[in-house]
């Protein structure tokens, strides 16, 4: 098993170890010997795991899985943590959230990266039809639109489909006919958000494939990502240019999505009149 470190964790907060302990104890308690197919023994105090038990199925030290459930200022790696939660049977909030406590970097399971958007969340962005509107995960894959939204980006041209992802469709067109109109100015801040999400993904095959792959795709991207620059998502007016239409001024605003972590829809109003009139133009060529 990985070599767990048993040094105070400076500035480790008592309120958070108290929270971490709590948690553990609640979550042991209810699973059962019977669901890690132990045997139930006589003389159970606890309803669950006793703590002795936990630290054998997670393959870790009595005493070292005792002073993290006392709340004892330790320090754990994510492959022990991982174990725990394994243990325990937590989800994936759970496991974020166990992360959280014992203030260790949360990575999600490559199986919780598999995302799929829910009838809920599609109606939604379908409702905001003839707003465009999309969900993208924090490397931009496309996981979701709404009639409008392929529409701004021409995505339902013979072409386009089959691109799962927005900055390939940005960086692999040619500046005359990129959708984003200011691409020098917009496309820099992009990667800068990419980056600051690949600071949780580093190493992870996913995204050091994709990186590469767009790297030697496009000599722009590979410059900006070169950079190093970090910023946050955050609202911004972009002018997109359309063939049928001509350009487009929208506001765009980025809404996290509950139960799925590094998701976020994407919704774009007209920041003029003009710009509605056009937007409402282009979605009636498709009615």
């Amino acid at each position: 098993m990985t070599t767990v470190t048993t040094g105070i964790r400076d500035g480790a907060h008592p309120r958070r170890r108290s929270e971490l302990a709590a948690f553990l104890r609640s979550r042991r308690a209810r699973v059962t010997p019977a669901d890690v197919g132990m045997p139930p023994g006589l003389r159970r105090r606890t309803p669950g795991l006793r703590r002795e038990e936990v630290a054998q199925l997670s393959g870790v030290g009595v005493t070292w899985y005792t002073w993290l459930e006392q709340g004892r200022p330790i320090n754990a790696s994510s492959q022990v943590l991982d174990a725990v939660a394994r243990t325990l049977r937590l989800d994936q909030p759970e496991r974020e959230h166990l992360y959280h406590l014992a203030e260790v970097p949360y990575a999600p399971d490559p199986a919780d990266e598999e995302q799929s958007v829910g009838p809920e969340i599609q109606g939604l962005i379908d409702a905001l039809d003839p707003h465009p509107a999309v969900v993208y995960n924090t490397r931009y894959d496309i996981l979701a639109t709404n009639p409008a939204y392929r529409d701004l980006f021409e995505l339902d041209r013979p072409e386009a489909l089959g691109v799962g992802n927005v900055l390939w469709v940005l960086f692999t067109a040619s500046e005359a006919v990129c959708p984003v109109v200011f691409r020098d100015s917009e496309l820099p801040l992009m990667v800068a958000q990419l980056r600051g999400a690949y600071g949780r993904h580093v190493g992870e095959p996913a995204w050091e494939s994709f990186v590469e792959r767009l790297s030697a795709a496009s000599p722009f991207f590979a410059r900006l990502w070169k950079s190093g620059d970090v910023v946050p998502p955050g609202p911004r007016v972009k002018t997109f240019r359309h063939r049928a239409v001509g350009e487009v001024r929208m506001t765009s605003v980025s809404l996290s999505i509950n139960g799925m972590p590094e998701c976020r829809i994407v919704a774009y109003t007209p920041a003029d009149e003009e710009s509605g009139a056009r937007i409402r133009t282009l979605r009636a060529r498709r009615d």
